[in-house]
C-alpha cells in the first residue's frame, strides 16, 4: 500500500502520539488528536513490517479458525496463564522507542537542516530517581547558602504579575521559599467568586472561563498573502499560511519574521523544520540557545504533552528534553520561557524550610558540618516536584477545583428523597439517589450495566419535580440514556450542552436551567471541557460524575474523573450491578487485570486466530460481511471494526479500504466518499462522531450522524472526515454496537494495554469477534499495563480545597 505523507509503511498508527516528553514512569492513554481521523503523520510504534506473527493463542470464547461463525464448534477456548504467558520486556507499557513522523503533508515540505530525530528522553531506575533527588537537595541549599546575602532580582523588564512570578519562580529554585507559598495557596472561597443566594437579592454576573478549546481565527486575504510571503521566503510551503495564521492571528507574518520559532505553534510542524525556518529567515543571527529559540521548545514540549493528556511536566524532564535538542543551557532555556510568559511553574509536594534546610546544611551545629549528618538526615525527605505547565491548563484546573468545591459546599443537604430511592430498581440506584440528595457532587463508577443507576437517578429527580439531565459523550449514549429514563427530553451530549444546541438553555444569570446534571462516560470528560461546564453550573445545583474508571481516558489532557476519585473529594457510589453475559464476564476480568476463560454457547465470543496482516484484513471482511450478519442477522452496518491505530497492514486505513471495496465499492467522487459510505466526523479534537455520507454540493459534504444533518465544508472534509467502517478504541469510547470486531495485528502487540483491551472489547453488545494475531501479548497488556499515569494538579487542588461537607 502507498504510504500517505508522513506515514510509516507497515506499522501500526497507536492512538497515543509518541513525540513528547513524559515524567518517569508516566503516560497517557489518548491524546488530545487520538480522535482525529488518521491524522498524517500519527505516530507509529515499530512493528514487523509483514505483520508476521507466531500462531495466535486461544483466549475466552470460541476460537474458529476460518470466519463462518455459525459453524464454530461450541465450545470453550484455553486462556494462557496470565504469568507464564507474559512476553518479554519491562511489562511496563512504554515498549520500544516509537518511530516518529513529520506530522502533517504540510509540515513534511518544510525546509529542515537535519532529519534524525532526537532519541526519547531516558526513563530512570528508582535508584537513579532517589541519587538525583539527593543531588537536587543538595545543589539547592548550595543555591540559598550563596544568594543569602543578595537579594532576588525581578528582571528589568518585568512588573506587575509577570515580575512577581519570575521573583517567585526564582525564590522557589533558590530554597528561599517553598514553591506553595506562591503557587498552591488554596483557590479563593466560594463565596468570593459568587456569593451564596439570597432570598432578596439576584445572583451577580458569572465569571468567565476560557472556552475548552480555540477558534481558529478567520484569515483575511491580505494577512495570507503576508504570511505566504514570509514561508516562502524561509523555505516552507505556502499551505501553512492558513494554519499560521489561524493559530497566530492576522500579524503571524510579522510575528514570524521577528521570531520564525512561532512556526512551531503551527499544528505538526516539529523543532527540526522551525530551525531550518528561522536560519532561512535569520541566517547567523540565530543559534540553538537562542532565547526565541527555546521559549518555543518548551511551549511545543508542553503542547505535544497535552496531546497525551499531561497538563503538567516535571522541570527535569523538559530540561532534558531541551538538551537533546542542543540546548546548552536548559535551565536558563526554562527560566527564559517562564520570564516570556510561556510557561508557569509550580512546586508539588513539601520542601525544607528555611530552617530546616540550615539543619540540613549543618549550620549551628559544628559536629553535623563535620559528618553531614545533617544532610543525610533531611536527604531522606522526599523533595518538592517542580512542574512546568500552560496556563491554558493552569487555569482549567484551578477554576474546575474551586468550581467542585463550590458545589459541594453551596448544595441544599437536607433534601428528602427517601421515597424516590425506596422506588428505585436496584440497591445500587437506591444508593445512588440517596447520596445525591445529601450531596452536591458525587462521583458513582462501574460498567456498562450500571449506567441503568444513573437513568434511574434522573427519572427520581424529575419525579420529585427538579430539573434533571443527563449528558453523555456521544450520540449513541445519549440516545441509550433516553431509553433507559424513558424520556428522550432527558438526555443530551455533553457538546451539545455547552454549546446550546442541546439542553434547557440558560437562566438570567447565565447558568444553566439545572438542578441536576449527570454526566455519563465521565473518563471522557477533560480538564477544559470540565471547567467549561461546572462554571455554567448554578450554586444549589447537583453534579453527578459517573462512568467506568476502565475505560480509555478523555482524548483531552487531564484526568478529571480519576482525580476526582483519588481525591475523595465527594461522596463516591461504586455500583454492584455486574455486566451481563459472557461479553460481560470476560470485559469484568480484564478490568483487575486477568483474561478469564468464558463459555460462550450462543457464540457471544470467537476468536479468530490470523497468522499475519493480511490474512487480518480477509477475515475481519468476512465475519462484517457475512458470518456475523448470517449467524446474528446484525447487518453490517450495526457491526463495528475496532483496531489499535491508524496505519500499518491492519489498522483503520487499510481496514476501511478493504470494507468500502466490500461494502460499497465506488470511485469516490466526493472528495474519495460516496454515498452510502461510513464515516466518523471529527468536528473538534477529542469528538468522534460516526455518520453516513449522503450527497456533496457546492456548500459541502452532507452527512447523516445518528440523524442529524450534518454539513462538512468543503476545506474541512480532508481534515475531519474518515471513513468510519473501522475505528481507533479511543474513537469508539462511550459508543456500543450490536456486534464489534476487535483486530490484533501482530505489528500492534507493543501498543496493547489493558485500558485499550478493556475499551475495544467492550463495544459489541450482543456479539465480539477477535482477530486475534498477537500471541501472548494480550494476556501479557491485561495482567501487566495497566492505565498509565498523567501528570496533573487537580488532584492535590482539591485535596487543598476546603471542603468540610465532603464525605473522606
Amino acid at each position: 500500500m502507498t504510504a500517505l505523507p508522513g506515514e510509516t509503511p507497515g506499522t501500526v498508527g497507536t492512538d497515543t502520539p509518541q513525540d513528547t516528553v513524559s515524567p518517569p514512569d508516566t503516560g497517557a492513554e489518548g491524546s488530545a488528536h487520538a480522535d482525529a481521523p488518521e491524522a498524517p503523520g500519527a505516530t507509529e510504534p515499530p512493528g514487523d513490517a509483514a505483520g508476521a506473527v507466531e500462531p495466535a493463542a486461544e483466549v475466552s470464547g470460541t476460537e474458529v479458525s476460518g470466519t463462518d461463525v455459525a459453524a464454530a464448534e461450541d465450545r470453550p477456548a484455553v486462556v494462557p496463564d496470565a504469568e507464564t504467558g507474559r512476553a518479554d520486556g519491562d511489562g511496563d507499557g512504554e515498549g520500544a522507542p516509537a518511530e516518529e513522523s513529520a506530522g502533517s503533508p504540510e509540515a513534511d515540505a518544510v525546509t529542515a537542516d537535519g532529519t534524525a530525530e532526537a532519541p526519547a528522553v531516558p526513563e530512570l531506575s528508582e535508584a537513579q530517581a532517589e541519587l538525583a533527588a539527593q543531588r537536587e537537595l543538595r545543589e539547592r541549599i548550595e543555591k540559598r547558602k550563596a544568594e543569602k546575602t543578595a537579594p532576588i532580582a525581578a528582571g528589568t523588564g518585568l512588573s506587575g504579575t509577570a515580575a512577581e512570578l519570575l521573583a517567585a519562580v526564582r525564590a522557589v529554585e533558590s530554597g528561599e521559599k517553598s514553591g506553595t507559598a506562591f503557587f498552591d495557596s488554596p483557590a479563593p472561597a466560594p463565596a468570593a467568586r459568587r456569593p451564596e443566594p439570597a432570598a432578596t437579592a439576584a445572583q451577580p454576573p458569572r465569571a468567565s472561563v476560557p472556552a475548552a478549546a480555540p477558534t481558529p481565527q478567520a484569515a483575511s486575504p491580505e494577512a495570507l498573502d503576508a504570511v505566504r510571503a514570509v514561508l516562502v521566503a524561509g523555505g516552507a510551503p505556502e499551505a501553512l499560511g492558513r494554519p499560521a495564521v489561524g493559530v497566530l492571528g492576522e500579524q503571524a507574518a510579522e510575528l514570524l519574521r521577528t521570531d520564525p520559532w512561532q512556526l512551531l505553534a503551527v499544528p505538526g510542524v516539529r523543532p527540526e523544520q522551525a530551525d531550518g525556518f528561522a536560519r532561512a529567515l535569520l541566517g547567523d543571527g540565530c543559534g540553538p540557545d537562542d532565547g526565541r529559540r527555546t521559549a518555543a521548545l518548551v511551549g511545543w514540549l508542553l503542547e505535544r504533552a497535552a496531546l497525551q493528556g499531561h497538563t503538567a511536566l516535571d522541570a527535569g524532564a523538559v530540561r532534558a528534553a531541551l538538551a537533546e535538542r542542543a540546548v546548552g543551557d536548559p535551565d536558563a532555556a526554562v527560566r527564559n520561557a517562564v520570564e516570556e510568559g510561556v510557561a508557569l511553574v509550580f512546586q508539588e509536594g513539601d520542601d525544607l524550610e528555611p530552617d530546616d534546610a540550615e539543619a540540613a546544611d549543618g549550620e549551628g551545629d559544628e559536629e553535623g558540618a563535620a559528618d553531614g549528618a545533617g544532610l543525610a538526615e533531611d536527604a531522606d525527605r522526599e523533595p518538592a516536584q517542580v512542574l512546568l505547565g500552560l496556563d491554558r491548563y493552569a487555569l482549567a484546573e484551578e477554576s474546575l477545583a474551586d468550581g467542585l468545591a463550590r458545589l459541594v459546599n453551596a448544595c441544599e443537604k437536607a433534601a428528602d428523597w427517601a421515597e424516590a430511592a425506596a422506588a428505585a430498581p436496584s440497591p445500587s440506584a437506591a444508593e445512588l439517589i440517596r447520596t445525591t440528595a445529601a450531596a452536591g457532587l458525587v462521583a458513582h463508577s462501574g460498567g456498562e450495566a450500571a449506567r441503568a443507576e444513573p437513568a434511574a437517578l434522573i427519572a427520581a429527580a424529575r419525579g420529585l419535580g427538579l430539573r434533571a439531565l443527563g449528558a453523555t459523550h456521544s450520540e449513541d449514549g445519549r440516545r441509550r440514556l433516553a431509553v433507559a429514563v424513558g424520556d428522550p427530553d432527558t438526555a443530551v451530549t455533553l457538546a451539545g450542552l455547552l454549546s446550546g444546541a442541546q439542553g434547557p438553555g440558560r437562566d438570567e444569570d447565565g447558568a444553566l436551567a439545572l438542578d441536576l446534571l449527570v454526566v455519563l462516560d465521565a473518563p471522557q470528560l477533560d480538564v477544559e471541557n470540565a471547567a467549561v461546564l461546572v462554571e455554567a453550573l448554578a450554586d444549589g445545583a447537583r453534579l453527578v460524575l459517573s462512568g467506568d474508571p476502565g475505560v480509555l481516558g478523555s482524548a483531552g489532557a487531564g484526568r478529571v474523573f480519576a482525580d476526582v476519585l483519588a481525591a475523595r473529594a465527594c461522596p463516591q457510589v461504586v455500583s454492584r450491578t455486574p455486566d451481563p453475559g459472557p461479553i460481560g464476564e470476560l470485559v469484568s476480568g480484564i478490568g483487575i487485570g486477568e483474561l478469564h476463560q468464558v463459555d460462550a454457547p450462543g457464540k457471544e465470543v470467537v476468536i479468530v486466530p490470523v497468522r499475519d496482516a493480511g490474512e487480518a484484513v480477509h477475515r475481519t471482511v468476512q465475519l462484517v460481511a457475512d458470518s456475523v450478519p448470517r449467524a446474528f442477522s446484525i447487518p453490517a452496518e450495526e457491526t463495528q471494526v475496532i483496531t489499535v491505530g491508524h496505519g500499518g497492514a491492519a489498522g483503520t486505513r487499510a481496514l476501511n479500504e478493504a470494507l468500502k471495496q466490500r461494502l460499497n465499492p465506488g470511485p469516490g467522487r466526493f472528495g474519495g466518499f460516496d454515498p452510502g459510505d461510513r464515516v466518523v466526523h471529527v468536528p473538534a479534537p477529542g469528538r468522534a462522531v460516526p455518520g453516513v455520507v449522503r450527497s456533496a454540493d457546492a456548500e459541502g459534504l452532507r452527512l447523516d450522524c445518528g440523524g442529524v444533518p450534518v454539513v462538512v465544508p468543503q476545506e474541512r472534509v480532508e481534515s475531519s472526515v474518515r471513513h468510519g467502517w473501522a475505528l481507533s478504541a479511543h474513537q469508539a469510547a462511550g459508543m456500543r454496537w450490536p456486534a464489534a470486531v476487535v483486530v490484533l495485528p501482530g505489528d500492534a502487540a507493543q501498543a496493547l494495554s489493558r485500558p485499550w483491551v478493556y475499551t475495544a472489547f467492550g463495544r459489541g453488545e450482543r456479539h465480539l469477534s477477535v482477530v486475534h494475531g498477537v500471541d501472548q501479548a494480550l494476556p501479557h497488556a491485561v495482567a501487566h499495563i495497566p492505565a498509565q499515569e498523567r501528570t496533573t494538579r487537580l488532584r492535590p487542588l482539591l485535596e487543598a480545597l476546603p471542603t468540610p461537607d465532603a464525605a473522606s
